[in-house]
């Protein structure tokens, strides 16, 4: 059996000036994220927009527990590290037979 366990946070930047400050934003979370959680993440919405961005992440397991685990984890530490606020997200889990 495999797991795939997926979060979708987007996070809020009030007082960014431009896109590429933004972008520079989320580029060091997604760094951070996949070097503490060995996770995989990616910006997947929200590029054209200045206050707000979207980072996907995914983490594969053979639990959906641990998946969900970690998941939870790597959230709270984007509430303490995000230079903005973390505005909504989305954690939930596939199993594969």
């Amino acid at each position: 059996m495999m797991v795939v366990s997926m979060l979708q946070v987007i996070i809020e930047f009030p007082g960014v000036t431009s896109i590429k400050e933004k972008r520079r934003s989320l580029v060091s979370l997604k760094s951070k994220l996949m070097h503490k959680f060995k996770l995989s993440a990616a910006e997947v919405d929200l590029q054209q927009s200045l206050q707000f961005g979207q980072i996907g992440c995914a983490y594969v397991s053979n639990k959906q527990s641990l998946g969900e685990s970690v998941l939870h984890k790597a959230l709270d530490f984007l509430e303490t590290a995000a230079p903005g606020r973390v505005h909504d997200f989305q954690i939930y889990s596939e199993i594969y037979t």
